[in-house]
């Protein structure tokens, strides 16, 4: 007889993420961006690898158009897309100008190996997969910079007026990220229910590796890891 649960499948990502996350929160990257130590070039060099990333992040969600089976969430993909190419890049082009960094640097940036490897991962599982894991791959790093967000603003809420990262905490702490957040957790149990549990392992696996590459990716900034020839 099948036991009737009411947990939900990102409940259970959630509950088994947590040793990866704890690393993530706990690094000295984003702990350094909590307290406003964080050297101004690991930031610089962060700004620059995540405009690139962006990019193709981006991608994915064009991707979720095109795998989506009804108009709702294709919009809702649209939209996201749309948000993140005219919106998120556009205040991530004002937020690098504060620091020093041209457009043009930007669209220069060459992307390091951590980077390629964490994007072509992405984007080769959503070319070849299901909708499900799609957002299996998004959800890592929306859900778990909104986490650092409301982490930070607790954390270090008494310094945050006298700090140089404090809009970036701001951005990740905001109800705006908040929602997107949420929709793809609300997307990603939407899309889980009634699987079998080898293709939730499939979803599970994809979860974790793109939440271990975002460790990757706060460490290859915080070392300014880049190309060694």
């Amino acid at each position: 007889m099948k036991v009737m649960t009411t947990t939900n499948f990102t409940d259970r990502l959630y509950a088994n993420v947590q040793p990866i996350w704890e690393k993530n929160h706990n690094h000295p990257f984003v702990q350094g961006i909590g307290k406003g130590t964080l050297e101004r070039d690991k930031f610089v060099h962060y700004l620059k690898q995540d405009y690139v990333y962006l990019i193709d992040y981006a991608k994915l969600f064009s991707v979720g158009v095109l795998k989506a089976q009804d108009l709702e969430t294709m919009g809702r993909f649209a939209q996201v897309l749309h948000d993140t190419l005219h919106v998120e890049m556009e205040l991530h082009r004002q937020f690098a100008a504060e620091f020093g960094i041209s457009s043009e640097e930007l669209e220069a940036t060459r992307p390091t190996p951590v980077n390629i490897a964490y994007t072509n991962y992405m984007l080769n599982v959503a070319q070849n997969g299901s909708l499900a894991e799609v957002v299996a791959c998004l959800l890592p790093c929306a859900w778990d910079y909104w986490e650092i967000g409301k982490l930070l603003s607790r954390q270090y809420s008494d310094r945050l007026s006298l700090h140089p990262y404090a809009k970036w905490i701001e951005t990740y702490d905001s109800d705006t990220f908040a929602d997107g957040a949420k929709w793809l957790i609300e997307l990603m149990d939407e899309l889980a229910a009634g699987k079998p549990e080898r293709e939730l392992a499939v979803l599970e696996k994809h979860f974790q590796m793109t939440s271990k590459y975002e460790y990757l990716f706060w460490e290859m900034n915080y070392y300014k890891q880049d190309w060694p020839i």
